[in-house]
């Protein structure tokens, strides 16, 4: 079930990365899913290293920010390195 969730949640984290960028962003659901999924990683693992614990136990809402912004950054430089191999 794990690998699952994380496809899951890499898509919606992904799609809401690619909804809070400007502009077109020319790549697929495949694409999204795996920079979702690397962005909900990236931001789980730096909220723990800064010390973030969830003490009620629900959903971690700090994590799922960090997650999607780091998607964006992710997305962005994505997009940055292949609108440039797609120029030459």
């Amino acid at each position: 079930m794990g690998i699952i969730s994380s496809i899951i949640g890499g898509l919606i984290i992904g799609a809401l990365a690619r909804l809070f960028l400007k502009g077109d962003q020319n790549m697929g659901i495949i694409m999204t899913i795996i920079l979702g999924i690397v962005g909900s990683a990236l931001g789980s693992w730096l909220t723990t290293q800064f010390g973030y614990k969830n003490s009620n136990g629900g959903f971690e809402i700090i994590p799922f920010i960090v997650g999607i912004i780091c998607a964006m950054v992710l997305i962005t430089i994505y997009l940055t390195l292949v609108g440039r191999k797609n120029r030459v």
